[in-house]
C-alpha cells in the first residue's frame, strides 16, 4: 500500500466542490474528474451499528469507491407518523441510524448512492412498506393514488432532510439517488407516480444525480424522460449492457445491481453463483466499458419478521403461490453473512484494480471477526402458549368473526404488522369427529389446538407443507379427533411468514391471519373470537411471566436456556434438533428457524450479548430439543424429512451426552468381541 496516494476525497475534492456526479456524456464526472463506480450494497438495518465500519472498510479495502443502500419505510415509521432514525425506541433502533452510517461511510473513504423508496424490494418485508398501508380501503400502493401519495409526502417530509445535509455538493458523501425501485417490473406504467416522487425530490433540495433501475430487455416503462437509466442483472450481461445503450447511447452506463448471488426461500437449497461465471460477467461489465454496483456486496441477515416473500405465479394473488425467504440474506455474497472475506471479494478486488486508471490509496484488509462455537446449553424454562396467553396477553380485542393482523385497533391503531396472532373461541362443544374448516387461504400458517394441546398435524416433512396448516391449499378441513370436548377452548395460532416484496402491483394485497373467509365447526359458522396478537416486542418478551419447569411436550411453546459468557463473540446458534419457530436473543428476535431449511443456524453477533448472563429463547411450533447448541459457521442444508430419530435423541439426553453414551456403547460391544 503506497501511502503517497491521495484518498478518495482528496483526489474527487481537491479545488473545492464545484459539482456533483455528472452524466451528460458517455462517461461519469465527479467534480468535473473522471470517475468509474465501483459500488457495492449494505444495508445498514440488517448489520449492527457496531459493524457497520468493519463492513465499511472491508469494503474500501476490495478497492470499492461508494455504497449503496437502501432506507425501510416500515422500519424508519412504523406507526403512522411515528420515525425512528436511531433515538425512536423501536427494537431496531440502534440499526436505524441512517446519518451515522452515511456519516461513517465517509470516515472510511467511501461515496454513497441512497434508495430512499418508498419501495425498495430487497427481499425485505412487504418491499419496505409499512403494513398499516393495508388499513385504507381502497389505497393502491405504489401508484399516484393521492392518499398514498400523501403518506409518501409525510415519510419523505422526515427522511429527505437528513440526505439533502449529506449531499456530496454540501461536503457530504450522497452522489446519487435512485426514483423507486425497478418499477418497470410492476405491470403498471404510472408515470405520474414516478414524475412525483421525482417532484418531491426535487422540492426537498435533491440536486445530486437521479436514476432509475430496470432490467433493460423488460423495456422501459419504469424510466422517466431526462433520469439515467440503470441497470438490474445476473445473466445475459453484453445483452443487457448493449439494450441499455441503444436506450440512451449519449450516457455513461451503469449496473445498479449486478446481482452477486441470489437469496433462498424456505424449502429451497442454498443459492451458489459459480466463482468463475461471476468473474466472467463482472469482467464483461468492465471491460464493455460501464460501472458496477454489486448486489449485494455484504447480504447480512434479515433480523425478526422482516425477510420478505414472493409469488411463484405472479398472476396469483390468493397466497397460494407464497415462497417465503430465509432470515440469512447470505447472498452468496463477497462478504458473508457474518462479514467473511469469500472467493468472489478476492476476485472482484484484483479484477476491480485492473480496471481502475484513476489510483487512490486503498487501505490494507481488515482482520475477520472471530468467532466462537460456545458450549450447548440445557434448556431450563418452559412456556406453553395456553400460558404464555393467560398470563401475559398484552390485547385481547374481541371480534364477530376473525379479521386480518393488520385491522386490529392496536399500535395507536395502526394494527398488527409482525408475528403471530391467535383467534380464540372459549366456552365451545367440540363432539367427536369434528370438522374445522377455514374458508379461503391461511395467511401463512396456522396450528390448531383444544385446551392448550395440539389437535393439527406435527410437521414432519416438506410434503406437509401442501395440507392443513398452510397457505398453499384452499379452504382447508381438520377432523379434530375422536375426542368429545365441553366448554372447550379453541386456539387458532397463525404465523406471519413474510409478506411478498415484489411482483405486480395486485400482488401487494398483503393481509396476514384468517381474513378471506369464515371458520366453521361441522358447517357451522363459529363467531364472538378473542383475538389475541403475538408481536414479540424486546419489552415485552423480557418481561413474560410463568416460566415453569420444562416438559417438552409436543406443541407451540416458548424454551428458555442461559449463555453465561465473560466476553462476547460472534457465534452462530445450531437449531438442526429443533423443528419451526423463532430464536430471540436478550428480547430480540435473531432470526426464524425451519428443519426443512436451507438455513439451519441463527447468526448471533458480539453486540447483541452482554458480559453474564444471556437469554435465549426460542419460540417452538412442534417438536423441541433439550439443548440449545452453537456453531463457528453459518450451516446451510435442506432435507425434505425430518430426522425424529435424531431429535427424540436430543431431546432425551442432548448432543454431547448422546455421543457419549454412543462411544461408551460401542466400547462395550467392541470389549465383548474381543473377550468373548
Amino acid at each position: 500500500m503506497s501511502t503517497s496516494l491521495p484518498t478518495l476525497y482528496e483526489h474527487y475534492t481537491s479545488g473545492g466542490i464545484v459539482e456533483g456526479l455528472n452524466a451528460n456524456q458517455t462517461y461519469f464526472t465527479l467534480n468535473q474528474k473522471n470517475i468509474t463506480l465501483f459500488s457495492g450494497a449494505l444495508h445498514y438495518f440488517r448489520v449492527p451499528q457496531q459493524y457497520w465500519r468493519d463492513r465499511l472498510k472491508k469494503m474500501r479495502a476490495a478497492g470499492l469507491n461508494a455504497v449503496d443502500t437502501n432506507v425501510p419505510w416500515n422500519l424508519h415509521e412504523p406507526q403512522p407518523g411515528v420515525f425512528d432514525f436511531g433515538d425512536g425506541g423501536t427494537d431496531f433502533q440502534e440499526m436505524l441510524n441512517l446519518e451515522k452510517f452515511l456519516k461513517t461511510a465517509q470516515e472510511e473513504d467511501l461515496l454513497a448512492i441512497v434508495r430512499p423508496g418508498p419501495y425498495i424490494c430487497s427481499e425485505h418485508e412487504f418491499g419496505g412498506l409499512p403494513s398499516w398501508l393495508l388499513r385504507d380501503t381502497g389505497l393502491r400502493i405504489r401508484t399516484s393514488d393521492a392518499t398514498f401519495m400523501r403518506y409518501v409526502k409525510r415519510f419523505f417530509d422526515a427522511l429527505l432532510p437528513i440526505l439533502v445535509a449529506l449531499q456530496f455538493t454540501r461536503g457530504g458523501p450522497i452522489v446519487a439517488f435512485q426514483i423507486e425501485n425497478e418499477y418497470g417490473n410492476t405491470n403498471s406504467d404510472d408515470r405520474d407516480y414516478m414524475n412525483a416522487l421525482k417532484d418531491m425530490f426535487e422540492a426537498s433540495g435533491l440536486v445530486e444525480l437521479l436514476f432509475t433501475s430496470d432490467t433493460p430487455t423488460y423495456g422501459t416503462s419504469g424510466a422517466l424522460p431526462g433520469v439515467l437509466y440503470t441497470a438490474n442483472f445476473q445473466n445475459n450481461s453484453l445483452r443487457e449492457l448493449q439494450t441499455l445503450q441503444s436506450y440512451q447511447p449519449d450516457k455513461p452506463l451503469l449496473v445498479m445491481e449486478y446481482w452477486s448471488g441470489w437469496y433462498d426461500h424456505w424449502t429451497e437449497d442454498h443459492h451458489s453463483i459459480p466463482i468463475e461465471y461471476f468473474s466472467y460477467v463482472l469482467e464483461t461489465i468492465l471491460s464493455f466499458p460501464a460501472s458496477v454496483n454489486f448486489y449485494m456486496f455484504h447480504g447480512g441477515t434479515s433480523w425478526g419478521f422482516l425477510n420478505g416473500a414472493n409469488l411463484e405465479d405472479f398472476t396469483t394473488t390468493n397466497n397460494s403461490k407464497l415462497q417465503p425467504d430465509i432470515s440469512s440474506y447470505d447472498y452468496n455474497s463477497p462478504l458473508s453473512e457474518p462479514g467473511d472475506y469469500t472467493d468472489k471479494y478476492y476476485s472482484l478486488k484484483s479484477l476491480i484494480e485492473s480496471y481502475t486508471v484513476t489510483k487512490t490509496l486503498i487501505p490494507e484488509m481488515p482482520n475477520e471477526t472471530i468467532r466462537v462455537a460456545y458450549d450447548a446449553i440445557e434448556v431450563t424454562q418452559q412456556l406453553p402458549l395456553i400460558n404464555l396467553i393467560e398470563n401475559n396477553a398484552e390485547h385481547i380485542i374481541d371480534s364477530t368473526y376473525p379479521i386480518a393482523m393488520e385491522l386490529l385497533p392496536i399500535n395507536n391503531n395502526s394494527g398488527q404488522s409482525y408475528g403471530y396472532i391467535v383467534y380464540r373461541k372459549e366456552g365451545i362443544n367440540i363432539p367427536a369427529n369434528s370438522v374445522l374448516a377455514i374458508e379461503g387461504h391461511v395467511c401463512d400458517t396456522v396450528m390448531v389446538l383444544i385446551n392448550g394441546q395440539l389437535v393439527s398435524k406435527v410437521l414432519t416433512q416438506v410434503d406437509d407443507l401442501d395440507g392443513f396448516g398452510y397457505w398453499r391449499l384452499p379452504n382447508p378441513s381438520l377432523n379434530l379427533g375422536s375426542s368429545s370436548y365441553t366448554n372447550a377452548t379453541l386456539d387458532l395460532l397463525v404465523e406471519n411468514w413474510g409478506r411478498v416484496n415484489y411482483g405486480y402491483l395486485n400482488q401487494f394485497n398483503q393481509f396476514k391471519g384468517l381474513w378471506q373467509g369464515n371458520v366453521t365447526l361441522n358447517n357451522v359458522v363459529l363467531t364472538n373470537w378473542k383475538i389475541i396478537p403475538l408481536e414479540f416486542k424486546k419489552q415485552w418478551t423480557n418481561n413474560l411471566s410463568g416460566w415453569r419447569t420444562p416438559n417438552f411436550e409436543t406443541g407451540p411453546s416458548l424454551y428458555k436456556g442461559i449463555l453465561n459468557v465473560d466476553s462476547p463473540s460472534d457465534t452462530f446458534i445450531d437449531m438442526r434438533n429443533w423443528t419451526k419457530g423463532i430464536v430471540i436473543l436478550n428480547g430480540f428476535v435473531l432470526s426464524r428457524h425451519f428443519r426443512i431449511g436451507p438455513q439451519q443456524t441463527a447468526y448471533a453477533p458480539a453486540p447483541f450479548f452482554v458480559t453474564g448472563n444471556n437469554e435465549i429463547v426460542i419460540f417452538e411450533h412442534f417438536v423441541p430439543a433439550r439443548h440449545i447448541p452453537f456453531s463457528k459457521d453459518i450451516i446451510f442444508e435442506t432435507v425434505s424429512i425430518i430426522d425424529s430419530n435424531t431429535s427424540s435423541a436430543s431431546k432425551l439426553i442432548g448432543n454431547v451426552q448422546f455421543d457419549l453414551i454412543l462411544l461408551f456403547l460401542f466400547m462395550v460391544t467392541l470389549l465383548g468381541h474381543l473377550n468373548p
